[in-house]
């Protein structure tokens, strides 16, 4: 068994492969780099399909990666005998390496040719990122249409909310109202009939008098009317503010109607009325209202009262952070962040016989070029005072264009921002 061994490795009866060469240093040394070189190629080549199969644990056909290293190792093998056999004539050994990998190569091509169909089945490349991009629409059109559905769904609330509440004051307003008068009437009543009296009888009873002074009578025979017509208008605004509040509550109509442009925009700001008003850190936002003649216009309210709430509250929110920039900022000339008094125009004119344009622009610090080109980008936040995405934009955007409108927006460093929002007098689909 030893000398078996033995000759496996050494056997005197040949003559070492270098005998061959005659030992020219030139010719054996060409050799020698040659093979090792190869087997050194031969086993790098495994290891790399070893790191390969670590890291993509989800790779088919891991058996035949196995197969195709053990060849390969078989391969680089027989050239370092080769290069051993110049010296040592174990030529058993060579040749049963060779054996093993004949034996493995020509199993690993039997093992090979079913997997071939398997193969040439695999999407390719191309199929695989055009199915990828296809996913990638897919979800980011998911992602939209839930966003704006969530969208939706916030403002019919809201102005369900709305209605509800409007129809809670409008009672108890139409008692306070209708009964004004009524007060009113009996005071002056009242009054005349105290007056008669004092002419009647100018020399009334020290206790009368005394009473007279007491109550401070002439002063209230002269505010008296005063607190009762400031009731009058109050009312009369609570009421007005009523009605605008139940105009805002179509925000969950759904049917196609023929509105008053000016009459959504107007709700709009009732709704918006508590971050328009003047707080402890920010200034009052004045709004300037330029209202031409416009025609009445077919659209879904809930929509277009969508579109202008979305609008608005971007201009407040630009200009609220356009007054954190002013009252941060070091620089002495602070009327470049933004102006001293916070302004949102509004004004609305006839484009044609087919469409109306309602403009609305602030004074603010307005956008860079970047942020005006992305403003109706539904995953980007565009101001540091909003929280969440920009969907309200896009939603706007969206819904103008399903109504064949345009919604355009001007805007430079310094020189605040304008949305222009043309709608068509009459659609025929939304």
């Amino acid at each position: 068994m030893l000398q078996l061994i033995q000759g496996f490795f050494t056997d005197g009866s040949f003559i070492p492969h270098g005998h061959c060469y005659l030992w020219k240093p030139g010719l054996v040394w060409l050799h020698i780099l040659s093979d090792a070189l190869t087997a050194l190629a031969y086993y790098s080549i495994p290891i790399a399909l070893l790191y390969f199969v670590r890291k993509r644990q989800d790779l088919p056909f891991k058996s035949l990666l196995v197969l195709f290293g053990i060849f390969i190792v078989s391969c680089g093998t027989t050239h370092l005998l080769d290069i051993w056999t110049l010296w040592h004539p174990a030529y058993w050994l060579s040749g049963t390496v060779k054996a093993f990998t004949a034996f493995i190569s020509v199993y690993t091509a039997l093992v090979l040719l079913p997997i071939i169909p398997q193969a040439l089945a695999l999407p390719s490349p191309a199929l695989l990122e055009a199915a990828n991009s296809k996913l990638k629409l897919a979800l980011k059109e998911l992602a939209t249409t839930q966003a704006q559905l969530i969208q939706t769904e916030k403002i019919s609330s809201l102005g369900q909310l709305v209605a509800c509440l409007a129809h809670e004051i409008n009672n108890p307003i139409n008692f306070i109202s209708g009964n004004t008068n009524v007060i009113k009437n009996y005071a002056g009543d009242l009054l005349e009939l105290i007056a008669l009296y004092q002419q009647k009888y100018p020399n009334p009873a020290s206790e009368i008098q005394a009473a007279t002074e007491n109550i401070d009578f002439y002063f209230i025979q002269e505010d008296l009317p005063k607190i009762l017509s400031s009731m009058r208008i109050g009312a009369d605004r609570i009421s007005k503010l009523v009605l605008s509040l139940r105009n805002f509550s179509r925000l969950d109509e759904s049917e196609l109607k023929v509105v008053d442009v000016h009459e959504g925009i107007d709700s709009t700001l009732i709704i918006l009325q508590n971050r328009l008003r003047g707080t402890v850190n920010y200034p009052e936002i004045e709004v300037i209202k330029e209202y031409g003649d416009l025609p009445k216009v077919e659209c879904y309210p809930r929509q277009i009262n969508q579109v202008f709430i979305n609008l608005l509250n971007q201009s407040i929110d630009g200009l609220k952070k356009s007054i954190h920039s002013y009252q941060t900022s070091n620089n002495t000339n602070k009327e470049q962040i933004i102006a001293r008094n916070p302004q949102i125009h509004i004004s609305t004119k006839v484009v044609n016989n087919h469409s109306v344009m309602i403009r609305i622009a602030d004074n603010g610090c307005g956008m860079t070029e970047t942020e005006k080109q992305r403003i109706f980008d539904p995953f980007l936040a565009t101001q540091d005072m909003t929280s969440g995405s920009n969907m309200g934009m896009w939603i706007s955007h969206h819904i103008v264009e399903n109504y064949g409108g345009q919604l355009k927006c001007n805007s430079a460093p310094m020189q605040g921002t304008e949305f222009l929002l043309q709608i068509p007098i009459c659609i025929t689909s939304g």
